[in-house]
């Protein structure tokens, strides 16, 4: 499965009061990623309808560990998990990896975004090129914030 990778900066300003990054800003970074994958890099693909327009419905986000500001960018991972007729679930982590290959990973979080005819006023449906192109990026599992919200014990059984 490919994913979508995006280095997205962290600003000084994105820090709150306990001196990590507030949990709104997350959604900030979310956004910025997701607008580069299906604005910038669909568009490249041929796929430009969704930069016409699009709304979120839902997010789902789980915060995992707090994350201080730094120099370097974090990674924000986007695939998708769910195509709809008119719907589609775009789901991210955005973390670190270090150079012996672990990882941080601050947030999992899920969208559900839906793209939306601005001329009309509502929602319209996913074209046949868009479809292609998210298909790429697909992978069938249940979104990760759904997977982190499923408690050790239940798994291990």
């Amino acid at each position: 499965m490919a994913r979508h990778i995006y280095a997205c900066p962290l600003r000084w300003s994105d820090m709150d009061a306990f001196g990590h990054v507030n949990n709104v800003v997350f959604l900030r970074y979310l956004e910025e990623a997701r607008i580069d994958f299906m604005f910038t890099q669909a568009a490249e693909a041929g796929a430009g309808e969704f930069a016409g327009g699009s709304v979120v419905a839902r997010h789902e986000i789980d915060y995992k560990r707090p994350l201080v500001h730094r120099p370097t960018p974090v990674t924000v991972e986007t695939w998708v998990t769910k195509i709809g007729g008119a719907s589609l679930t775009v789901c991210y982590e955005i973390k670190d990896t270090a150079e012996d290959g672990t990882e941080t990973v601050y947030v999992r979080a899920s969208t559900v975004v839906v793209p939306y005819d601005l001329a009309e006023g509502r929602p319209r449906r996913i074209s046949a090129v868009e479809r292609e192109f998210l298909s790429r990026f697909m992978d069938g599992a249940d979104s990760p914030a759904a997977e982190a919200a499923v408690p050790a014990e239940a798994v291990a059984a």
